[in-house]
């Protein structure tokens, strides 16, 4: 049986047995002994105790995290603060020196003008001699009138800001304002044609009128293969696939342009007959049965 050892504990002095073979270790390494693993936490831990400064309960803190306040839980730390704080909160109701909105000043004595970082570095940084020349020199950049959404870092609401709009700002600086993609894409105005098909513009219906004086059959709104788009047109015809497109707003918007792009990929792709019609083919009137007959010839002669 191993020979116990009568020993002091080094944290509380309390005696106690242990191993002679433990203890001969300890004494050869100069280890510490303890009583037990609570006493050899407690000596170990450098914090210190504390006492909360809202509550009065006892803390530990290593030194690393007291403070000049020290709290033992965020909610007696809230009730401190809002409690020496409280004769400062109730500040005035002041005007945004840049957007003019109202904001609440919580701090008395500061020099707060502006309800945001925001509206201070456009205040500081943006003038309209300062807006007007970044726009003229975007413009001989890009060779165009630069658009809205081309800006950012606070230059686009500068100008609205200062000018009223974007476009206000376009024309202070001597350009054209772009219309704006929502305003290119047209208002579609539901008419119908004489053999009742319902179409989304005049110039439509002109054209579904000439495919029925023609005799020519054909169907209204298609849907491509595979895919969400619809022709206006479907000629009739055991030979082959033909769809029939008006194209009323090429070039006037970039999603109107993407999307003929995609009709044209699709019916290269499977193979479909595709007969494209703008403005130029229709009008004067004058226009109208000449080039779509020369367009169609090929079908009308089948």
């Amino acid at each position: 049986m191993a020979k116990l050892i009568k020993i002091h504990c080094k944290n509380c002095d309390k005696t106690f047995h242990r191993q002679s073979g433990k203890f001969n270790e300890a004494v050869k390494f100069d280890w510490n002994q303890y009583c037990s693993l609570r006493c050899q936490f407690k000596f170990k831990t450098k914090g210190k105790i504390l006492a909360c400064e809202n509550c009065g309960k006892k803390i530990t803190r290593t030194p690393h995290a007291i403070s000049s306040h020290n709290y033992c839980s965020h909610s007696c730390a809230a009730i401190v603060v809002n409690r020496n704080w409280a004769d400062k909160r109730n500040g005035a109701i002041l005007k945004c020196a840049n957007c003019k909105k109202t904001f609440k000043k919580w701090l008395i004595g500061s020099n707060k003008k502006y309800c945001s970082k925001a509206c201070q570095t456009e205040a500081k940084f943006y003038n309209k001699e300062k807006l007007l020349k970044i726009i003229k020199n975007a413009s001989k950049k890009l060779k165009r009138v630069p658009t809205k959404r081309e800006f950012c870092g606070g230059v686009d609401k500068a100008c609205v800001r200062l000018f009223g709009s974007w476009n206000k700002a376009v024309s202070a600086a001597g350009f054209i304002p772009n219309r704006s993609h929502d305003d290119r894409m047209y208002k579609r105005i539901v008419s119908k044609s004489i053999d009742g098909h319902l179409c989304d513009s005049v110039s439509e219906v002109l054209i579904d009128n000439w495919l029925y004086k023609n005799k020519i059959p054909h169907e209204k709104n298609v849907s491509y293969p595979e895919t969400h788009h619809k022709s206006d047109w479907k000629i009739i015809s055991d030979k082959k696939i033909i769809f029939v497109e008006y194209f009323g707003l090429a070039n006037d918007s970039p999603r109107y342009d993407r999307s003929i792009k995609e009709k044209e990929t699709i019916c290269k792709r499977q193979n479909i007959s595709l007969i494209a019609i703008y403005p130029k083919d229709l009008y004067p009137k004058t226009y109208l049965d000449f080039n779509l007959k020369k367009k169609l010839k090929d079908y009308l002669s089948a």
